[in-house]
């Protein structure tokens, strides 16, 4: 996949605080789901991961981070930070909310930190992409640092 110069606001980010990464551009490429996004990197799906953004009863915010391939368990999820039920936000709540828009959206760099949940599969990977903004895709192969989301 072609490598792009241009940096985002999560490489910025990411470079300040020193956590390695390499970046991928897909921009040119007109794929729109994870798992298409995926197959133009050549990454197995299990270790592309998209971040979800949803809201509790109680109105607070959490960020999931689930392999591409997979469907958010909303149950489980709310069980998962103690709400009686989560549902996802609407698109049009997500850019103003997180300054990320749908299909562009990065764990990292969000213009407030929510609650942030990395899917246990991750830990089995020897690296895992997270959409970098503006598509591009940032890889990351330091597990210490996945914990930090």
């Amino acid at each position: 996949m072609k490598k792009n110069t241009e940096k985002t606001n999560v490489m910025r980010l990411l470079d300040q605080k020193k956590i390695p990464y390499e970046t991928y551009c897909y921009a040119d490429t007109g794929v729109i789901s994870g798992t298409e996004v995926a197959d133009v990197l050549g990454q197995d799906p299990q270790q592309v991961f998209k971040t979800l953004v949803t809201v509790g009863n109680s109105n607070n915010n959490y960020v999931f981070l689930i392999p591409v391939h997979q469907e958010l368990d909303l149950k489980k999820a709310a069980k998962a930070v103690g709400e009686k039920s989560i549902s996802m936000i609407k698109s049009k709540e997500l850019l103003p909310l997180t300054g990320y828009i749908h299909g562009g959206c990065s764990p990292v760099g969000m213009k407030k930190q929510f609650p942030t949940f990395l899917d246990a599969s991750a830990e089995e990977r020897p690296a895992v992409v997270v959409s970098g903004g503006h598509e591009k895709a940032v890889q990351n192969h330091d597990r210490r640092i996945r914990r930090r989301f």
